[in-house]
């Protein structure tokens, strides 16, 4: 096959599974460097494409254990790039508390540290808690957070357009070190931003960070179809992840933009034993050692309700339309709605993987049912959610890279150095220079 499929790790040190940190070969932190680390290198030798960190402001006791306490990602990619060569480094950073300068400079900053692996995964922040941490009185409302991060997105692109290839032609003949006629100031006054630029960082070695968007209510598909190569999605099933591909893909057009210049890449939280008889009993301990009380909490997140003054065991009520996770919300309601599950089945499912798509089996079967998406026109690669590390993430890499690669399905050698080269991505040109 030429096509080839996209694949990323999404860490969460203490694993993604709410209470899989309690087995005995489960490493957890999020402070833990080595551990990232090892992670890291692990998922350059299965040849993935890019390893992920999510990130957040606010932390609380009933906090998922992976993210109640972590270290500030932008600093943690950094020290991976010195211990890694291909593998590509995203982060979260927030368009609704942060600057678009600082937020530019940054990845600009990481991409040339990297020599062109960073990717920005851009969010608008869901919770309205984020607001106490700052600075900025109330919490936007979702559309208008959406339509914030348009404009700072642009923004970002533009300060990264700074400064043309080869501006710094460092001529010690004739005493110039910078030529002004390749510096560009953006100058952008909006309606929400005022930014006058240049950066203070030369164009990035991708031209710009590869961009991702995980948002997948409309307003978020409509800020992935003009700015985002990425798209991270959480989908239940497979004509629900065909509906999503195909909605997203459409949208590029208006945007000049054609279907293989956006991966969409569905988080994935695979259990792997074996056979499917030890796949099958990881999942039964790992309902058993669900901590209940952490999985309501994860819920009540997701749903933008409090679910613990429900019903356990009574079916979802019907509950009015959250301003946090839209699209979650949306996700997790159908699902309970089509299988019938009580309050406390669908605490115990947001407990796995958040909403995720939920797969087990040996190795051969979780290739299977990645190819039925890859194929089946719902993804174009996945974002790898381990339940705990890092035993399970090296199962996925020792076991079930070799037999996506058997299948040509992967590639068993890096492309390129950049991240967008080996993600098929052209360089995007220098606005002011097309002009």
């Amino acid at each position: 096959m030429t096509r080839q499929m996209r694949l990323g790790v999404f860490v969460q040190a203490a694993g993604h599974h709410v209470s899989a940190w309690k087995l005995p070969d489960a490493e957890s932190g999020g402070e833990n460097f080595d551990l990232i680390r090892r992670i890291a290198q692990t998922a350059e030798r299965g040849r993935f494409d890019l390893l992920f960190m999510a990130d957040g402001l606010t932390s609380e006791l009933d906090a998922h254990p992976s993210t109640i306490v972590r270290l500030e990602p932008l600093a943690l990619l950094s020290a991976l790039a010195m211990t890694t060569t291909h593998l590509g480094l995203a982060s979260t950073a927030s368009t609704t508390y942060s600057e678009p300068f600082h937020i530019a400079r940054v990845f600009a900053s990481l991409d040339h540290l990297s020599h062109g692996r960073a990717a920005w995964n851009v969010v608008t922040t869901s919770y309205a808690r984020s607001a106490a941490n700052f600075n900025r009185g109330s919490h936007p409302e979702h559309d208008l957070r959406y339509e914030i991060a348009d404009e700072f997105v642009e923004i970002c692109k533009g300060l990264w357009d700074s400064w043309s290839d080869g501006a710094f032609v460092q001529n010690k003949a004739t005493g110039v070190f910078a030529d002004p006629a390749r510096m560009h100031v953006l100058d952008h006054k909006g309606t929400h931003f005022s930014v006058k630029g240049p950066l203070n960082v030369s164009r990035p070695p991708q031209g710009h960070p590869v961009i991702i968007q995980a948002g997948s209510s409309e307003p978020g598909q409509e800020l992935a179809a003009k700015s985002a190569d990425i798209v991270f999605t959480a989908q239940g099933d497979l004509v629900e992840g065909q509906e999503f591909y195909r909605s997203l893909k459409s949208k590029l057009a208006k945007n000049g933009r054609q279907p293989e210049s956006l991966h969409v890449m569905p988080g994935v939280f695979p259990i792997i034993g074996r056979d499917r008889t030890e796949a099958d009993a990881h999942y039964r301990r790992l309902l058993e050692l669900t901590d209940l009380p952490g999985a309501l909490a994860l819920l009540s997140d997701r749903l933008g309700h409090d679910m613990r003054k429900y019903e356990l065991d009574g079916p979802l009520p019907d509950l009015p339309l959250s301003d946090q996770l839209r699209s979650r919300a949306e996700l997790l309601t159908a699902l309970a709605r089509r299988e019938n599950l009580t309050v406390r089945q669908l605490a115990l499912h947001a407990g796995m993987a958040r909403g995720h798509r939920v797969i087990q089996g040996d190795p051969v079967q979780i290739a299977d049912q990645l190819e039925e998406w890859f194929v089946g026109g719902a993804a174009d690669g996945f974002n790898i959610m381990p339940p705990w590390f890092p035993t399970q993430f090296d199962l996925f890499v020792d076991h079930v890279v070799p037999e996506l690669q058997r299948r040509g399905l992967f590639r068993r050698e890096y492309e390129g150095t950049t991240l967008r080269e080996n993600l098929g991505l052209a360089r995007p040109p220098n606005r002011f220079e097309a002009g």
